[in-house]
């Protein structure tokens, strides 16, 4: 199958970047290189996150993705993303644009604009962050129109150990931190595995599961247009409109 388009992605550190390639294999028809941005201190510590998202890291990232040519690119971080805050979301992205001359954007974002194209108002969020970091992500969902009417927080610290957590694991997290008023349960963590398992995670669930390496690589499908339904990867991908939301950029 040709490669349609290359949707370029800025990872920091490693813990579950082998879900890019998996999703890759299931989409057939887009290429999904990474560059592993560089991390001062691997911790879900809001200092420590935003020194993982300061400019000069992603501005270093971006110079290594050149060489592939992307289309669209992602700063596939959450944490060190929603850290910044709304703006600060968008002048992050802003800034790699500016760098590649390509549409960008990151997991923050894409998780407010997946939110919005399924039409989800009310959301819990399965959170492997400490509780102060994952209230950040609670703040910037508001900012987008999104109620978080549950939230719990694992208090996990470092992005490795997020990355050892196995189905058995993940389907506890999204299934005991779910919420009866809630349309979906996110969950906020491109250090999670997910890929593999989205259908069987919302049948399990038993409603819609938004995971971030999922938004991330549906957000950057958005930005290139690629508007064709794609099974296999959950809801958001067999239904989910890409458009751009009103009053968003």
């Amino acid at each position: 199958m040709a490669v349609t388009a290359t949707l370029g992605m800025l990872y920091p550190g490693h813990s579950a970047e082998d879900d890019y390639p998996a999703i890759e294999q299931r989409l057939g028809d887009v290429a999904v290189p990474l560059v592993h941005t560089s991390v001062g201190e691997d911790a879900h510590r809001v200092d420590a996150l935003l020194d993982l998202g300061r400019p000069e890291r992603l501005a270093e990232g971006a110079e290594a993705l050149r060489r592939h040519d992307p289309d669209a690119v992602m700063w596939a971080c959450t944490s060190g993303s929603f850290v910044f805050g709304w703006e600060g979301a968008h002048e992050q992205a802003a800034g790699v644009e500016a760098i590649l001359g390509v549409p960008v954007s990151s997991t923050s974002l894409a998780f407010a604009r997946a939110a919005q194209a399924l039409g989800l108002t009310s959301v819990a969020v399965a959170a492997t962050y400490p509780d102060d970091v994952a209230q950040r992500f609670v703040q910037f969902l508001a900012a987008a129109g999104v109620d978080v009417v549950g939230m719990s927080s694992h208090g996990i610290i470092t992005a490795a150990e997020v990355g050892r957590l196995g189905r058995d694991e993940v389907f506890a997290l999204a299934r005991s931190y779910d919420h009866p008023d809630a349309q979906a349960v996110l969950m906020p963590d491109t250090a999670l595995h997910s890929v593999a398992w989205l259908d069987d995670l919302e049948e399990h669930v038993g409603k819609t599961v938004l995971t971030a390496n999922q938004v991330t690589v549906w957000e950057a499908l958005r930005l290139v247009g690629a508007a064709s339904s794609r099974p296999g990867l959950g809801r958001l991908f067999r239904e989910a409109v890409y458009v751009t939301p009103q009053g968003q950029r």
